[in-house]
């Protein structure tokens, strides 16, 4: 595939990255994601077409609204970027089909999910319930690809998922009397099972714990985290689906192998 090719893919990728940052900063406020048009939060001035190309404009702008010299998070170009690199690194590893957008639609779900979660700890019920729903259509009827599940797959996926693990979070509450875990992060496990199968649960669950609970004792143990206040869950459950999407079935075919 050419330079140019990939460079345009990247350029679709970014400019659907500033649409993501609209979602990321509306959604949990419960905003209309269409209207009004992008502007400042803190002075409501719209911001014009140049400060709003993806990447550049925050760099021309220096971080900082041209109106009222409010600072701009770095989030929004962090946001920009990945949805770009996402969308190369979909169309390098499985070619560039019209078929194809359906992956980066769901790259771009878990992008969405993973800033609302660590903001605001919520997992917004606009994406994961649809998505769960979407993914059992698309399935149904033949429009997911590889390595995207098939419909008995999905229908297992989201019973196994979102069934299981609220299962699981229902009895732990009932025996510790505390909320061990979201339910959104249930509904978020029902739509990967949904779009991936039921066979990318296992992989998902381990490896969203392992990152997860890392990166929990590494923030109490250098930043001074207070080891009672929430950790956003749905960030390591979206990594690791994605993960699941690229090396998935070569983790499995080596640790199955080795008997």
């Amino acid at each position: 595939m050419s330079d140019s090719v990939v460079f345009i893919v990247f350029l679709f990728g970014i400019t659907w990255g500033s649409f993501l940052n609209v979602c990321i900063y509306r959604l949990p406020r419960g905003e209309n994601i269409v209207f009004p048009s992008s502007h400042c939060p803190q002075c409501n001035k719209v911001i014009l077409w140049r400060d709003n190309i993806p990447l550049l404009g925050w760099f021309w702008l220096r971080g900082r609204c041209r109106h009222c010299q409010a600072s701009i998070s770095p989030i929004y170009p962090l946001v920009e970027l990945l949805a770009g690199l996402l969308a190369v690194q979909v169309v390098l590893r499985y070619g560039l089909l019209w078929e194809n957008l359906v992956l980066i639609l769901l790259g771009y779900a878990f992008i969405v999910l993973t800033f609302i979660d660590f903001r605001h700890y919520i997992l917004p019920d606009v994406i994961t319930l649809p998505g769960m729903v979407l993914g059992v259509v698309l399935a149904w009827g033949g429009w997911l690809v590889p390595p995207l599940a098939g419909l008995q797959d999905a229908l297992v996926g989201v019973i196994a998922g979102g069934g299981g693990l609220w299962a699981f979070a229902w009895a732990f509450e009932k025996i510790t009397g505390k909320v061990g875990m979201g339910f959104g992060d249930v509904k978020l496990l029902g739509m990967i099972g949904a779009w991936l199968g039921w066979q990318s649960l296992p992989f998902t669950l381990f490896f969203s714990a392992l990152v997860g609970s890392f990166v929990g004792i590494a923030w109490m143990m250098w930043a001074g985290r207070d080891r009672c206040q929430p950790i956003p869950f749905g960030p390591y459950l979206a990594g690791a689906a994605w993960a699941y999407l690229f090396v998935g079935k070569v983790v499995y075919a080596w640790y199955f192998g080795r008997g």
